[in-house]
């Protein structure tokens, strides 16, 4: 009993500072719980919920390329000004059950900092994410973005790089270790080309972001040029191969 009665402050003190916390009015939430039941559950009001459904072949077929790429970027504008709402998750899954037709592929980086599908507004069954440490090519992620657009009908590809990417600081710094070494070997001809003032280290954050526009480029150049199917594609319209660097500090996504 002596052990439990000590500890009896600190827990009326969180007691106190969780409740606080909950009364707190978060003024940029898009979700608004509407009440509170006696179980702890809350209702949400359906306007609340990302309610568009998951596209069929169909629809898949009649967006343009262009209408693909300006709702990834209003999609970004609503994760930069935290009007995220909350999914309809449960029933996307459901809708996605029996076929998937995606808007776009994106290949990122690994990094936990880049919430793929949350930095472009998107839910389950709306693009195919392909990741890798930053964010290279190689002939499973290319056969991916052609499954996904000559098979699959997405009408987009993305590449995503970010700032402060470990993976383009590890080139850098010539760092080899296991296959780790052989990964990094593909950002070398970036660190190679890219030009900013001061030292070509990795501590020069100019030259560090620098290389991740010039690795971006890169690779979508590399897509032209290692995949016909996706050349053709773009050649007929059907496509478009984009590249774009994500910001860490505010999460813009700015397209190159």
């Amino acid at each position: 009993m002596k052990n439990i009665f000590s500890t009896f402050p600190v827990f009326i003190m969180l007691v106190f500072l969780f409740g606080a916390c909950n009364n707190t009015p978060d003024q940029k939430s898009q979700a608004t719980a509407k009440e509170i039941s006696s179980d702890d559950s809350i209702e949400i009001d359906s306007s609340d919920v990302l309610e568009n459904k998951v596209l069929s072949k169909e629809q898949q077929a009649l967006l343009k390329p262009e209408d693909v790429l300006a709702l990834l970027k209003d999609g970004n504008e609503d994760f930069v000004e935290d009007r995220l709402t909350v999914r309809n998750t449960s029933e996307r899954v459901r809708q996605a059950a029996l076929g998937q037709y995606p808007k776009a592929v994106i290949l990122s980086c690994i990094d936990s900092r880049v919430p793929v599908e949350d930095v472009f507004h998107r839910g389950i069954g709306d693009v195919f994410v392909g990741r890798v440490a930053g964010n290279v090519l190689n002939t499973d992620q290319l056969a991916s973005m052609e499954y996904s657009c000559k098979v699959s009908g997405a009408k987009l590809v993305l590449v995503l790089g970010h700032e402060h990417c470990g993976a383009v600081k590890s080139a850098i710094d010539d760092v080899k270790l296991g296959n780790i070494t052989s990964l990094l070997a593909k950002i070398k001809p970036a660190v190679v080309a890219a030009k900013a003032e001061g030292d070509r280290t990795s501590k020069n954050e100019a030259y560090v972001h620098a290389v991740c526009i010039e690795n971006v480029k890169q690779i979508t150049a590399d897509i032209r040029k290692l995949s016909p199917v996706l050349a053709e594609m773009e050649k007929n319209k059907e496509i478009i191969i984009k590249g774009a660097v994500y910001a860490m500090d505010s999460g813009k996504v700015t397209y190159l």
